[in-house]
């Protein structure tokens, strides 16, 4: 009954970890998909325990232009689409992660500077490039441009690897706030997107068990299975001694 109980505990365990989120939503982007445009919205929230803002909002809509030797092109198009209770605020760069991660990047237009492996404000740590307002050692932006309420800035963007790639993967995308008026207290924010449209391989937030707390989870329920069958056997050999 002990090893019957450890087991269960190590089942329930198990699946109770599995149902953890692994990953926000991403795209793929390869050859084929010159053309190939999809489009994020952004929350907001403040440094401030992580509290959401209503109101403090953007947009992002990232088109494959070309894939040549070991690049990646694109154009972009970032909106301020913040409203009441937001009163200002000027969205000044975006940001994202990559599979594989890239080696270098460039952009222009109207986030013309970029930074590779910096920590993204309001705890989301590194990411593997910002793209930016004004030519800063980081990706909390800086100076006086970026977006204001109702702006739309465009431009492109080079992501370049140190190989060819067959297959990229964008996720775990990003934009910053600042010079925010209208909520008390705070000044500065970071959004995360979600994919609206054009994104076929959006995971939509939903909860995607790790691997590894798969294998242990059917490694429970075999233990399981097990002990029931020795069960009866122990209750016969108890009978006959």
């Amino acid at each position: 009954m002990a090893k019957f109980g450890i087991l269960a505990s190590l089942a329930v365990a198990a699946s109770l970890t599995a149902a953890s989120p692994a990953f926000a939503d991403s795209m793929l982007f390869n050859s084929t998909d010159i053309g190939k445009a999809v489009t994020l919205n952004y929350n907001g929230y403040d440094s401030n325990g992580g509290a959401s803002i209503g109101g403090l909002t953007g947009s992002t809509t990232f088109t494959l232009t070309g894939v040549s030797g070991n690049d990646y092109s694109f154009d972009y198009s970032v909106t301020n689409t913040s409203s009441a209770p937001v009163t200002g605020s000027r969205l000044s760069g975006f940001a994202f992660n990559t599979d594989p991660e890239i080696s270098g990047a460039s952009s222009a237009g109207a986030f013309a500077f970029t930074s590779l492996d910096k920590t993204y404000p309001n705890g989301i740590g590194e990411v593997d490039v910002c793209f930016k307002d004004a030519n800063t050692n980081s990706c909390a932006g800086g100076g006086s441009g970026g977006l204001t309420l109702g702006q739309t800035g465009t431009g492109n963007f080079t992501l370049s690897f140190s190989k060819p790639v067959s297959a990229l993967t964008l996720g775990n995308f990003f934009v910053r706030y600042q010079s925010i008026t209208g909520v008390p207290g705070v000044s500065s924010a970071t959004g995360d997107g979600t994919i609206s449209s054009g994104g076929s391989t959006s995971t939509g937030g939903t909860p995607v068990p790790e691997p590894g707390m798969l294998g242990l989870f059917g490694a429970g329920i075999i233990g399981l299975a097990l002990a029931r069958r020795r069960r009866p056997v122990a209750r016969v050999q108890f009978a006959a001694a």
